[in-house]
């Protein structure tokens, strides 16, 4: 049996095969939208997944401001950041991020459940969170990705 036959083949920015995918966020919940998203992005559903490469596509998510959340999260939910000065705490309600920047929600969310490292950060660049259902990437004939299958 020759062994060099079973030689494993890792991916890597050259050689992955990235695909723009387009995603409607209409109707769907905040968290499972994200976890798809992200596991686009990251690679995973390719058979050629290597944990330490951007080997994932580029995602597309249009309709941003038409997440839903389910229970009392949009009151509930709280988004917190810091100024960096003395008592600079802030805190925002899903509603109220919604209002102002509807993308952040969605950004958000995805950003979270990257890797949280250098990789994380270039894998975030991938992402393109729109309001509305037009969108600047026509260009690249992105593919409809259909979330409920």
């Amino acid at each position: 049996m020759d062994t060099l036959s079973y030689k494993t083949v890792s991916a890597n920015k050259e050689n992955a095969d990235k695909k723009w995918l387009l995603i409607d966020a209409e109707g769907q919940s905040l968290g499972r939208l994200a976890s798809v998203v992200a596991g686009l992005i990251r690679g995973k559903h390719k058979p050629n997944f290597t944990p330490h490469a951007d080997c994932g596509d580029y995602v597309i998510v249009i309709n941003a401001e038409k997440v839903t959340l389910s229970g009392n999260k949009w009151d509930d939910k709280k988004y917190i950041r810091h100024t960096g000065y003395p008592g600079g705490q802030r805190v925002r309600t899903a509603r109220e991020v919604l209002e102002r920047k509807p993308a952040d929600l969605v950004e958000k969310s995805v950003k979270g459940m990257l890797p949280k490292n250098r990789l994380g950060r270039e894998l975030f660049r991938n992402l393109y969170v729109v309001v509305g259902s037009e969108h600047k990437h026509g260009a690249q004939k992105p593919e409809k990705f259909e979330l409920n299958k």
